[in-house]
C-alpha cells in the first residue's frame, strides 16, 4: 500500500486480518485491500476539502499531488483546526463500515 501523508494516524491492520478470513484467492484480497484504502484515503480527502476554501482546495490539491508530507502536512495544520482530530473520526467512521462491509460478506448477507 501506498504511504500517505496521514499514514501515521490510522491502523487498518485489523480490516487486513479479517480479510484473511474470508474464502478469497490471494489475488481477490490484494483487490480488496486495495479497495480499502482508496476508500479511506478519498474519505480522508474528502473531510480535508470540505473546510478548505476553492482557493485552498487548489493550493491543497498542488501539495498533494507533489507527494511532499511535510508541505501537506503544514498546509493543512495552518488552514484547519484539529486536522488530525477530523482526519482520525473520518479513518474512524469509514472503517467501521468497512468492518460491517467484511463482516455482512463472511455472514453471507448482502452488504447495506
Amino acid at each position: 500500500m501506498k504511504k500517505h501523508f496521514f499514514s501515521h494516524l490510522l491502523e487498518i491492520d485489523d480490516l487486513h486480518a479479517e480479510l484473511e478470513n474470508l474464502d478469497m484467492t490471494d489475488e481477490e484480497k490484494i483487490h480488496v485491500i486495495k479497495l480499502i484504502d482508496e476508500s479511506i484515503h478519498h474519505t480522508i480527502l474528502d473531510a480535508i476539502l470540505s473546510e478548505l476554501s476553492e482557493d485552498d482546495k487548489k493550493a491543497f490539491l498542488s501539495h498533494l499531488d507533489s507527494d511532499d508530507h511535510d508541505k501537506i502536512w503544514e498546509f493543512v495544520n495552518n488552514k484547519i483546526d484539529n486536522i488530525e482530530d477530523k482526519i482520525k473520526k473520518a479513518a474512524e467512521d469509514i472503517k467501521k463500515e468497512l468492518h460491517h462491509d467484511v463482516k455482512s460478506t463472511k455472514e453471507g448477507k448482502f452488504i447495506e
